[in-house]
This record gives structure tokens, sequence and C-alpha cells, in this order.
């Protein structure tokens, strides 16, 4: 299926979840935000929530300073 991540179309496999698709992009373990659709996912449903085709995604790295 196709999605839109970070204004950019991405091919990824049927049925992927929140969870696997920070995984597959290396963001797992880091500080981020995850926004489908423009509605903030909770890390604590990353895995029971499923994307579906055309889905507007965009994963914000929080970045520390001072």
């Amino acid at each position: 299926m196709t999605l839109t991540l970070n204004g950019k179309s991405l091919k990824v496999a049927e049925n992927l979840n929140a969870h696997d698709l920070i995984v597959q992009l290396g963001y797992e373990n880091q500080r981020i935000a995850l926004e489908v659709n423009k509605a903030i996912i909770p890390k604590s449903k990353h895995a029971e929530f499923t994307l579906s085709e055309g889905d507007v995604c965009e994963i914000i790295k929080a970045v520390g300073g001072g």
C-alpha cells in the first residue's frame, strides 16, 4: 500500500501497524511523535494502530537543546 510520510510517497506492506512503520524507518527507541491524518497517535497505541492505504503520516523527532 502507499502512504504519504512527511510529504513523500512511501510504499509499505499491507496491514502495517504504526509500531512496525517506526521500526522499519529506524525510529525505534527514539523520541518521536507520530501523526496520522492530523491525529496524534500515542506511543501506547502504536502496536494496535493499523495504517491504511492513503494515510497521511508525519513523524516528528524531538530535539533537545537549551
